[in-house]
């Protein structure tokens, strides 16, 4: 690849135009000084694969990949990192010279927003509550494994999606019925909301958290409102909380470096950049 071009990535879903990472990463080329671009780019299942292998030749370096793209970018890719492979899907895609390596840097987002935003936070003090068994949770659940979790209580509306994740992830993970939520948050260290529920448009959170220690760390991947009702109520025990808008800015990190070659920072500018 041409060391001479402008460096050149994207993101790419269906539909995408509802997308905050063109404003974060417009901002971080600005403020680090670098000549590249960012595009977004609606891409239909159909024609994805044919995207992706011109992309290269267009002088991309890499793209992100969004819904409903995550599961091909998986069999479209040459060379899958060990964390994209346990996960089952791909969110950034990077064009080397030996092909496509694709990669899936939710969890790392995850990690470091809990560790931004809650710096004293010992993933192995007790057990984490995690509520949702989609493709957000299993990033999550493989983060929360890696981070020494010593238990994992899994709940979703549809227990049998549960028991599927259970079952890949391994001997950790404990499912409870969704009826159990209220109780299986005694004692717990870490909760976690990969669900929509309290998203503006969505169902209204409504899990009684009475029995949540003040010593807990809750975060809600939702955030739209920034303050969902689970923190909100979380809070209003004591507990320490992070919101979720800091997953989606430092998942974005390992992609930034990759093609354009600077380490960003998520700092409270980046947060207003991406929320203006």
């Amino acid at each position: 690849m041409s060391a001479h071009r402008i460096p050149l990535a994207g993101v790419i879903g269906a539909p995408i135009a509802h997308s905050r990472s063109p404003r974060l990463f417009a901002h971080w080329l600005a403020d680090l000084g670098i000549a590249g671009h960012y595009v977004p780019m609606h891409v239909e299942p159909e024609d994805f694969e044919q995207v992706v292998r011109t992309l290269p030749r267009m002088g991309f370096r890499g793209t992100n990949v969004t819904l409903p793209h995550k599961h091909a970018a998986l069999q479209v890719a040459d060379h899958v990192s060990a964390r994209a492979a346990r996960i089952g899907a791909a969110n950034t895609l990077s064009f080397r010279d030996d092909g496509i390596h694709a990669d899936n840097t939710d969890g790392y987002g995850f990690v470091e927003n809990l560790r931004q935003g809650a710096p004293d936070w010992r993933p192995a003090d007790g057990p984490a509550v995690v509520l949702g068994a989609g493709g957000a949770a299993r990033a999550v659940l493989d983060a929360l494994i890696e981070a020494n979790v010593p238990e994992i209580r899994l709940a979703n509306r549809t227990r049998a999606r549960a028991e599927a994740l259970a079952e890949a992830f391994g001997p950790k993970i404990r499912v409870i019925d969704w009826a159990e939520v209220a109780p299986a948050l005694d004692g717990a260290a870490t909760v976690v909301n990969t669900t929509s529920l309290g998203m503006e448009g969505a169902d209204p959170f409504d899990l009684d958290l009475s029995a949540l220690p003040g010593s807990a760390l809750v975060t809600d991947l939702v955030y739209t409102p920034l303050d969902t009702p689970m923190l909100l109520a979380a809070r209003a025990r004591g507990c320490r909380t992070v919101d979720g808008l800091g997953m989606l800015l430092h998942q974005a990190v390992p992609g930034f470096e990759r093609w354009f070659g600077a380490t960003p920072q998520v700092t409270e500018a980046t947060r207003a950049a991406v929320l203006a």
